[in-house]
């Protein structure tokens, strides 16, 4: 019987929702509105504009640099372990590995917004 009651009170509830929220809102509708985009934005014209590639290879590098050093997160707790200095060692080597990497795009120019 509660069960019952829950969902009689669960659709009515429901319905009176669904009509306060369909009735309630004012519509007036202009321009802006009826355009496609409500940024202003105006949709004739082409949509793909050029993008630089150099944005996604900064945005790939980043991803890569912040896996990376998510792979260290567990390090503190390596001092727990029966051999921590081969914990360390490892960790001193992505580190420096890291390292090597970006020094290697900053020489290259990778790193380099604006060219």
């Amino acid at each position: 019987m509660n069960v019952m009651l829950m969902v009689i009170i669960a659709t009515t509830l429901s319905a009176i929702l669904i009509t306060i929220s369909y009735l309630l809102p004012q519509t007036n509708p202009y321009y802006e509105k009826l355009t496609p985009y409500e940024c202003g934005f105006d949709p004739i014209g082409s949509a793909r504009l050029p993008f630089s590639m150099h944005f996604f290879l900064v945005a790939i590098l980043f991803l890569l640099f912040d896996l990376e050093i998510a792979l260290l997160l567990p390090l503190p707790w390596g001092d727990q372990l029966e051999n921590p200095l081969m914990t360390f060692t490892w960790a001193s080597a992505v580190l420096i590995l890291l390292t090597l990497g970006l020094i290697y795009e900053w020489a290259q120019g990778g790193l380099e917004w604006a060219q």
